[in-house]
């Protein structure tokens, strides 16, 4: 596609040209710098939902020292390698969560309901092709991640971010079976620079219903908002013993559920992170509040790729932080995103289990509802070129 097609499909959103794909029932945009996708809107009946959030300064003139991820913050993006890497690995330096998330795409392709998208890396040479698509009557996002021409170890991931009503504890998180779960080993924010934290730093559970707090105390991670004032971030390691995973949150007052799903063989740890107004410095300025990432990665937490390449706690267990690249092999990651509506006293997921074939899922509460949805499980394991990819 020439250089002048490329520009002439792009609308402004939210303060960055972006390309829309929409059909009856989800319309979505992806802006040209960082392939960030949002917003996103959904169409449940008479209903529309927006369940994304996009960061408060995004019409704002950004400070000229941010990072394009940050000055862009909005919906889902993908990182390579994920996370602040400000810790250089074999000579590579990448920016916070990678040039997936803050350099220009190429737009290789646009119909009504697909974005092929392409970025020539440079840090590392290689090729990443995105392709974000809709299906008709489904409420859902599918998106797909080749990366091609790159040799060595790569953490990477999904970074998407729900927007929570402000009522205390309005939607329900869950997750499908995990193995170990772990605060973040050093502390997220430095309260000497208008940062502030709340969780125990390398505190390990079991349960996100009882997380250590840095006063003693236990908290539950299961109902948000909760903890204004505090930025915090935990990790799950993901069962590869699923024929899928996935991670929820429910809304019982807005009749709705959020979920993603994921092959935990590909994306193998799911990252929370807890952000309501515990940054007081620029630009957040304690205004990013009630808004939970689900980061679907392989990676050692946040740190970067040269943590996620060496033998941290995670790798010395025997849970794998990083993807080994083949240039003649591709890695491709399939992710899903969706929501679908919850009968009245459909309280939290508590299963998600294959329907009609793989082409639903259905959804069983808590407290014994449940409810069926239109999603392409297939699309998880379709369209590999090529193995895995050996982990480290």
């Amino acid at each position: 596609m020439s250089q002048s097609m490329n520009r002439a499909t792009l609308r402004t959103k939210f303060g960055q040209p972006s390309w829309r794909i929409s059909n009856a029932t989800v319309e979505a945009f992806v802006t040209q710098t960082g392939g960030q996708v949002g917003p996103i809107t959904f169409r449940l009946g008479r209903e529309t939902i927006q369940p994304y959030a996009v960061a408060p300064w995004a019409e704002e003139r950004a400070l000229k020292s941010l990072p394009w991820m940050l000055k862009v913050l909005r919906g889902d993006f993908f990182c390579l390698p994920f996370g602040g890497n400000s810790t250089p690995f074999r000579g590579e330096l990448h920016p916070p969560h990678g040039e997936t998330a803050n350099n220009p795409w190429r737009c290789e392709c646009l119909t009504e309901s697909t974005a092929h998208l392409s970025l020539q890396t440079k840090t590392r040479a290689g090729r990443v092709d995105k392709y974000v698509s809709l299906a008709d009557n489904h409420t859902a996002v599918y998106q797909r991640h080749i990366i091609s021409g790159m040799k060595g170890p790569m953490n990477l991931g999904h970074h998407a971010m729900v927007r929570f009503p402000e009522a205390p504890g309005s939607g329900n998180i869950s997750t499908s079976r995990f193995l170990r779960g772990e605060v973040a080993p050093r502390p997220l924010e430095d309260p000497a620079l208008g940062g502030y934290s709340c969780l125990k730093s390398g505190a390990g559970f079991r349960s996100l219903r009882k997380v250590p707090r840095l006063d003693g105390g236990w908290t539950d991670l299961t109902t948000y908002p909760s903890r204004r004032g505090y930025e915090d971030l935990v990790m799950l390691v993901s069962d590869p013993g699923l024929p899928f995973a996935w991670t929820a949150v429910t809304f019982p007052k807005q009749g709705y559920v959020w979920f993603a799903l994921k092959d935990p063989r590909v994306l193998r740890q799911t990252i929370f992170w807890f952000s309501n107004g515990g940054r007081h410095y620029p630009p957040w300025n304690g205004r990013h509040v009630n808004v939970l990432g689900l980061e679907e990665v392989t990676s050692y937490f946040h740190y970067g790729l040269a943590e996620s390449a060496a033998k941290n706690s995670l790798a010395r267990l025997g849970f794998p932080t990083c993807h080994r690249l083949a240039r003649r092999t591709p890695l491709v990651v399939n992710y899903i995103m969706a929501v679908a509506p919850v009968p009245k006293g459909f309280d939290c997921v508590a299963r998600v289990t294959p329907a009609n074939g793989g082409r639903a899922v259905k959804l069983s509460s808590r407290n014994g509802r449940s409810m069926l949805t239109t999603v392409d499980l297939d699309f998880l394991s379709s369209d590999r070129k090529g193995r895995l990819g050996n982990q480290e």
